[in-house]
């Protein structure tokens, strides 16, 4: 006859309770799981729009992304939560203000990357800006921290023209190139796990330009010294006549294609 279970004693406390009958641990989650629940992060449009806005690589205010996407304050504060939740971006408070970034270059390069994947046109070279996007974007802009649109694209196989920068195989600096950077001032190392150079796929362009630790350092460079000025508050730049100088200069660039 089965025994009747010995009631705990006044107190005690309860064997906490297990998924599996036996106490094994729950199994890791798959690879598909895992890549399904990130890309379900980006099947939102309002999160997408954030993600999107964020590439200019400045910090914005939750108020700012939610004007930006034209949801509620309340809304936007969730998803910025989920977000934050993923890693893919990062938060800060000042004062009252809450302000809110990519999490890092390769989130950027990432975002920049799928974009490129789901435009318009993306099986003609020009079709994003054939069919409506910003010229000035188009010409020139900042991905997080470096060049993109033709500006960064042109730079891009300048480089490889003049023996700075392989691209046959991924992206790789020459000896020559390394030199090139450091006699313009721009350290290549101690930026952790960040590769020193990396190709970013241009949603304008359909191809690849430079990005990594050099890419931001020849755009940080570049702003600094006013070759390359802000358009208003978006992300477009344009070279000004000092910076088509030096990239004629530097890079062998004529100043009609830096136009």
């Amino acid at each position: 006859m089965p025994q009747t279970p010995t009631p705990k004693a006044a107190g005690s406390t309860a064997e906490p309770a297990t998924a599996d009958p036996f106490g094994l641990p729950a199994p890791a989650p798959s690879p598909g799981s895992l890549l399904a629940g990130f890309a379900a992060l980006l099947a939102d449009e309002t999160r997408a729009v954030f993600c999107l806005s964020l590439l200019d690589g400045r910090a914005w205010t939750a108020g700012e992304l939610a004007r930006e996407a034209g949801v509620a304050a309340s809304t936007a504060s969730e998803h910025i939560g989920k977000l934050t939740a993923a890693r893919l971006v990062t938060e800060e408070r000042q004062g009252r203000h809450r302000y809110v970034r990519l999490a890092d270059a390769t989130t950027a390069e990432l975002v920049e990357s799928l974009a490129a994947h789901v435009m318009p046109g993306r099986d003609s070279p020009h079709g994003v800006r054939a069919s409506g996007a910003s010229g000035a974007m188009a010409r020139g802009r900042t991905c997080y921290d470096h060049f993109a649109g033709r500006l960064g694209v042109t730079i891009t196989e300048a480089m490889g023209r003049r023996g700075l920068l392989l691209t046959d195989a991924g992206f790789a600096l020459t000896e020559q190139g390394t030199d090139w950077f450091r006699e313009r001032g721009i350290a290549l190392e101690g930026a952790g796990r960040r590769p020193v150079v990396s190709s970013c796929l241009d949603w304008t362009e359909r191809r690849r330009h430079l990005a990594g630790v050099a890419g931001a350092g020849l755009c940080r460079l570049a702003l600094e010294s006013k070759w390359c000025v802000r358009i208003g508050t978006e992300r477009a730049v344009r070279v000004t006549p000092t910076g088509e100088h030096a990239f004629a200069e530097l890079l062998g660039i004529e100043a009609a294609r830096l136009r």
